[in-house]
């Protein structure tokens, strides 16, 4: 009986599935790459709003505090988004005919919120309190970047676990003055470790080996 298949059909078979498992691999690799990286987790890309809303003119050239706006920031584990009787405290007043307002005037007075598109974002397994943080020390340029300077508001850090665990073994390189907490521009001093390690004792901040426990972000 005459032979089937060539000489080398056993080489094909096991070329095909050595072939297979690397591609295999390079799917997953690619894959995680992709899922990891600034694209899809939209890093540095400003996310429009329903309302053209700027913190740029807001905070920086205005001059409002992060607190007027964010009223839960310190006593709440969310920041709230504000209400629009907040917008309206201030617009009943200025620029009452801007139609960049009219979603806002709307609003009010239907009574319906408007449907802001969150920017900053943790996986839905992590816990995050954002009024211990506050508390603690931490200010808000820390986790959310100069947002003073943004005429629209983009993410600039992935919040990566590998990201916040850097800060929780070593807090004293980032605590900065409770008073200091809301200014944007505030730039650590020189003696930053010597005042961070002083705030830290102050503030009651637990030590690395308590904050790098999985219970803290993972309840």
């Amino acid at each position: 009986m005459g032979q089937i298949f060539p000489r080398n059909a056993n080489m094909l078979a096991w070329l095909s599935i050595f072939a297979g498992l690397l591609l295999a691999v390079e799917l997953t690799l690619i894959l995680a790459v992709y899922f990891r990286s600034n694209y899809f987790r939209q890093i540095n890309v400003a996310i429009e709003q329903p309302v053209p809303f700027s913190h740029q003119l807001h905070n920086s050239t205005l001059g409002i505090d992060c607190r007027y706006c964010h009223v839960s920031a310190n006593q709440s584990a969310f920041a709230n988004i504000p209400a629009t009787e907040t917008c309206m405290t201030c617009h009943s007043q200025i620029a009452t005919n801007s139609p960049r307002l009219a979603l806002v005037r709307e609003s009010y007075a239907t009574g319906q919120p408007i449907e802001w598109v969150k920017v900053h974002r943790v996986p839905d397994f992590v816990y995050f309190n954002h009024s211990i943080h506050v508390n603690k020390g931490i200010g808000c340029s820390n986790c959310h970047g100069q947002v003073n300077q943004m005429p629209v508001v983009w993410q600039t850090q992935a919040f990566y676990m590998g990201w916040c665990l850097n800060c929780h073994r070593n807090p004293e390189q980032y605590v900065r003055p409770r008073d200091e907490v809301y200014n944007m521009d505030y730039v650590a001093p020189a003696n930053q470790l010597e005042l961070g390690a002083q705030l830290v004792r102050e503030y009651g901040i637990m030590s690395p080996d308590q904050l790098t426990n999985c219970w803290v972000c993972h309840r």
